[in-house]
């Protein structure tokens, strides 16, 4: 009795693929589309790319703001090579060599963000006694000495400046009136400009090519496969200078660390931006030049893979809220912010009733700067938010400028620290090591392990795939047609998920000799849908002994296989974003996910599907088999579904991320290698039950990943096997 009802309601299940009686050829011959026809995905679509149009669209909510001002902030210390914070090893600062002007002091300061890599700048100081407000001054393109020099007269002709002595340096210009306003101000070298060498300007941001001698596991450089898959970047090296920066500041015993802001222009503005999206401890932020929603930033030291998809300057600037925000806009990229960009941030701080706590003037008649007439916007919204009790309007002054001698921080009591090529593979190599330390220490030594994995590693991987489990509804299915066989029926269907614009196209094959025993195998393969069948154009031999057990298996396509490609042609590499040749990873996937991920995507609709509008009719098993070279990717999509699938099979094949040497490998992951490679996403399949095959051992299971997996995971030879249908 019992049986024939669950028979019967199986039967209703199948019925929601099997339809259009269709009698089809060899199932090798089976297409989804027409023949020549493609879905219609928008990812097959041009690559986003940093000069496209970025809009901010504002929550309707506070709570739906604060929601995704998590997401973006954890995303932002993903990309940056942070997350979790590295530890604040000893800064060892050196401060010397001071000299006075009116009003003010000038000191020498190198400090180390990481043990041996220096960050150098000048610290300006009020000659006022006491505790002082502080500012964070990253200095942008041109280095913190940029000098006008002879064209420092046409300047004050137009407007842009009004001294012809400390005109000639803006970015001094701005250190010297903030700390005769009581300000301690600390400016910074970017990495490659005037004394931080250590990395030098060719590389940091002049890279065009990629350095084959520098891409390998045991030896790696800036903007390499490798790098990138341990999410080391020239951006998250500067990100966590500034970080430092300001626990640096923290250190004065004349800075009051109640009261700090941080203001930086062009590539500054684009360090105070993501600074203050991540940084609580400043309550003013300037960042001048790079909030639009056109340009976001054209150097390598401003993008890093993971940081703009779905995203742009203005909303990561947005993540300051609630705190006092402002900018300017000028005849640049920004010359649109008064209609594209500072209403959605009025919008945003009227969320928390702060609208009157963001503010932006535009002056189109001045290209990007941050001019004279810019600073004097900036004085005054640090005047009026740090409390610092100046009668308005404040007039920056001129000064004796500083000589050569007393800006060069390297001296013969200071020598140049080691620089190039040795030091960036040590750097990065150290980084790495430092790393995998910490994590494995927070792991071992907490309460919880799993629980430790899962909140580091599974929040890692969760932002660099960017997607959950869709929720029930968002993926549709369209029925196709059907095909009847001698041993097993089949139906052809295509599933879209509605608000990402995507699709692709499926088989399902059901037993017809014995009844469906509510198993439902998802069959992810490196061949796609083709690698389920054999060379006969049937089901291969693992799904003829499931489909002769009672048991389904649906295969997908995933983004750039089998009919995603017109006949005959193999992806080899993955594409590039069109506006540059130079070869860094980050000019492409800063805006784009990898094609890894998007393939994570598809697998996660699939099961989004199965599991919430199927499975809504009947309870239903779900086997999640990675197989054919798609293991990496079946396991990640699993690390993500969690108990939406009761059981995964990975056959990985032996692979691991850290052979991969090109950013246009189709499985380049950032990230990956960073997170402990393939067997941590394995291991974030556990509690349930996981079979590995192509492993001759559990992937590090003394490690502290695999640490309390026990008699969850078990090793097979074959999909067949760890099936138990032999």
């Amino acid at each position: 009795m019992m049986k024939s009802y669950v028979g019967a309601v199986c039967a209703v299940i199948l019925q929601a693929f099997f339809v259009l009686a269709v009698t089809s050829p060899a199932l090798a011959q089976q297409r989804v589309y027409a023949d020549g026809e493609k879905p219609a995905d928008s990812r097959l679509g041009e690559l986003r790319h940093l000069n496209n149009y970025f809009p901010f669209d504002v929550p309707d909510s506070l709570d739906g703001w604060k929601a995704r001002q998590d997401q973006l902030r954890t995303r932002i210390l993903v990309a940056n090579g942070i997350w979790p914070l590295p530890q604040r090893t000893p800064l060892n600062v050196k401060i010397y060599g001071r000299v006075e002007r009116k009003g003010f002091t000038v000191e020498k300061v190198h400090f180390e963000s990481y043990p041996g890599h220096f960050v150098s700048g000048l610290l300006f100081r009020p000659t006022t006694k006491g505790k002082h407000p502080a500012v964070l001054t990253p200095h942008g393109h041109g280095g913190r000495m940029q000098d006008h020099g002879d064209n420092i007269a046409a300047l004050i002709k137009s407007g842009d400046e009004k001294h012809a002595g400390s005109g000639r340096f803006p970015k001094l210009a701005r250190c010297a009136q903030l700390a005769r306003m009581g300000c301690v101000t600390f400016i910074f070298d970017m990495e490659g400009y005037v004394d931080a060498v250590q990395i030098p300007m060719e590389v940091s941001h002049r890279l065009t090519n990629r350095r084959p001698d520098l891409e390998s596991p045991e030896r790696w450089g800036f903007f390499s496969a490798q790098a990138e898959m341990r999410l080391q970047s020239i951006m998250g090296i500067q990100t966590w200078n500034s970080i430092r920066a300001l626990d640096f500041l923290e250190t004065l015993e004349d800075v009051d660390a109640k009261r700090i802001g941080i203001t930086g222009g062009s590539g500054g503005g684009t360090q105070t931006i993501l600074l203050g999206a991540i940084d609580s401890r400043p309550i003013v932020s300037f960042p001048q030049g790079m909030v639009s929603t056109a340009m976001q930033g054209g150097c390598t030291c401003e993008n890093c893979s993971l940081l703009r998809v779905d995203t742009g300057n203005v909303e990561l600037a947005g993540l300051f809220a609630p705190r006092p925000l402002a900018m300017t806009g000028a005849n640049d990229w920004t010359k649109e912010i008064q209609s594209k960009g500072y209403p959605e941030l009025q919008k945003l701080y009227g969320l928390y009733g702060k609208q009157e706590d963001v503010f932006c003037v535009s002056f189109l008649h001045f290209a990007h700067n941050y001019n004279y007439v810019t600073r004097r916007v900036m004085y005054h919204w640090f005047n009026k938010h740090m409390e610092l009790g100046h009668q308005e309007p404040i007039v920056e002054g001129d000064y004796e400028l500083l000589t050569t001698k007393e800006i060069t921080v390297w001296d013969e009591e200071h020598p140049q620290p080691e620089s190039g090529v040795e030091h960036e593979v040590k750097l990065l190599r150290s980084i790495a090591q430092s790393s995998q330390r910490q994590i494995s220490k927070l792991v071992n030594t907490a309460e919880d392990p799993v629980a430790k994995v899962r909140e580091i590693v599974g929040t890692a991987i969760q932002s660099i795939v960017m997607r959950d489990l869709p929720a029930a509804g968002v993926v549709e299915l369209e029925r196709i047609g059907k095909a009847e066989h001698e041993n097993y029926n089949s139906s052809t269907h295509i599933f879209r998920h509605k608000t990402a614009g995507e699709e692709f196209p499926a088989i399902v094959f059901y037993p017809n000799t014995v009844e469906w025993n509510g198993t439902m195998i998802l069959w992810i393969d490196g061949q796609g849908k083709a690698g389920m069948v054999g060379e006969n154009g049937k089901p291969n031999k693992t799904i003829a002994a499931a489909l002769g057990k009672g048991i389904a298996v649906v295969g997908i396509d995933m983004l750039y296989q089998g009919e995603f490609l017109a006949a005959g042609e193999k992806l080899d590499e993955q594409r590039r974003a069109p506006t540059t040749n130079r070869q860094v990873p980050a000019f492409t996937f800063a805006y784009n996910h990898t094609l890894f991920s998007h393939r994570v995507h598809d697998v996660l609709s699939l099961i989004s599907y199965m599991r919430n509008d199927v499975n809504s009719r009947k309870e239903m098993k779900l086997i999640l088999v990675g197989t054919g070279g798609a293991g990496p990717i079946a396991a990640t999509a699993g690390a993500i579904a969690g108990d939406a699938v009761q059981q995964a099979i990975i056959d990985t094949q032996g692979f691991r991320f850290a052979s991969i040497t090109s950013y246009l490998d189709p499985n380049f992951f950032p990230g990956a290698i960073k997170y402990g490679d393939l067997p941590a996403i394995l291991a974030l399949n556990v509690p349930r039950p996981l079979v590995l095959i192509g492993e001759e051992t559990v992937p590090g299971k003394t490690g502290f990943l695999y640490s309390r997996m026990g008699k969850q995971v078990r090793l097979a030879d074959s999909v067949l096997s760890a099936l138990q249908l032999k």
